[in-house]
């Protein structure tokens, strides 16, 4: 049975991820690791909580001593690197804190598994998840390949561009068996409402205003999450060491395309006129730095494993609606911050 750490689980793509691989690998222990921020909510694993392959620890990456001595404790046969800060305008306003996290906890993380099997890297992997903002901005043509020359244009990519370099310099350096990918955005189900499609799913139905960047003009490629989630299996399993895979999902939208074509999915899916909601867009001041395209060449992880997108943009889209109104719940406690307290009535006393 093999031990396998997974940072961030219980944010975004992360408890997806820490699902798949709770069901698809059986003999594995799965530990996850989240600091429990505004963005981890173990909400979005109650129904792989109870699995007996399953344990969550709580704790950050940033600190040092901690980390040393979880990686002593359960000895990880392989780490899935998914814990970040990820969200651009807080990046913007709040530089320090990605720094913190996206560089220093990375680093701890690739000390302890360094030291704890100390070169005996056999049956040993560490994965890191990043993201195509390090590539910077495209024009109206072109692709991000797994060469492109990194060109940050905000904290949060700074930060996460450091923390590649760091990764494949443990590599070169220390020989660690490392595989990286770099992702494009992802979207569906339990994505904190800070992030495009789930606030304006969200205030459509409560008819309140859609912010949009600009003239909404930036154009984004889109992956469904459950994809993103097969991927990183794949890549953990089956990448090549040393490797880079870029992970996209060839499904290019501006953003005013994208918010119009929530507002009519949205509209029909609550029996409302066509229509109506497209008329609480509201342009707002662009984002500092606002990258203007980003767009994916996979053929790579197409060609070396096999892989490539499973649903189609308006299917995947409109799930991913469907199931945000179908869980008003969820919803209103991650506004409200009220899931904040599951890790406190569920797991304080055991």
């Amino acid at each position: 049975m093999k031990n396998i750490l997974i940072t961030g689980g219980a944010g975004f793509i992360g408890s997806h991820v820490v699902r798949r691989m709770l069901k698809t690998h059986r003999d594995y222990t799965i530990y996850n690791l989240d600091a429990l921020t505004y963005a981890g909510n173990l909400k979005n694993l109650t129904d792989v909580e109870g699995m007996p392959n399953y344990t969550f620890l709580k704790g950050d990456i940033v600190d040092e001593s901690f980390i040393t001595e979880l990686f002593r404790k359960y000895r990880f046969d392989g780490v899935i690197h998914l814990a970040a800060e990820s969200h651009v305008d807080r990046s913007i306003s709040n530089p320090t804190a990605f720094i913190h996290t996206n560089i220093v906890g990375t680093v701890n993380l690739l000390n302890a598994f360094r030291h704890i099997w100390d070169g005996n890297y056999e049956g040993k992997r560490f994965y890191h998840i990043s993201t195509d903002e390090v590539f910077g901005s495209l024009g109206d043509t072109g692709f991000f390949t797994e060469d492109t020359p990194y060109d940050p244009r905000s904290p949060y990519s700074a930060s996460k561009a450091s923390s590649d370099h760091l990764v494949r310099a443990y590599h070169h350096t220390f020989k660690m068996p490392v595989v990286l990918s770099n992702c494009s955005n992802n979207y569906g189900s339990y994505q904190f409402p800070e992030k495009l499609i789930p606030l304006v799913i969200n205030n459509i139905k409560n008819k309140k205003p859609l912010p949009v960047y600009g003239k909404g003009e930036n154009v984004r490629d889109w992956l469904w999450v459950e994809d993103h989630a097969r991927a990183i299996d794949m890549v953990f399993h089956g990448g090549r060491e040393g490797e880079t895979y870029n992970i996209g999902g060839n499904n290019e939208w501006k953003n005013i395309d994208l918010v119009k074509l929530l507002c009519d999915l949205t509209d029909q899916l609550l029996n409302r006129k066509a229509g109506s909601s497209r008329e609480l867009i509201t342009f707002v001041k662009d984002r500092a730095g606002h990258d203007m395209r980003y767009a994916i060449d996979c053929s790579k992880i197409e060609t070396e494993l096999n892989w490539k997108p499973s649903v189609n943009f308006e299917e995947g889209l409109k799930k991913t609606v469907q199931w945000y109104l179908d869980n008003q719940e969820w919803l209103d406690e991650v506004t409200s911050g009220r899931y904040q307290s599951y890790y406190k009535d569920q797991y304080h006393n055991r």
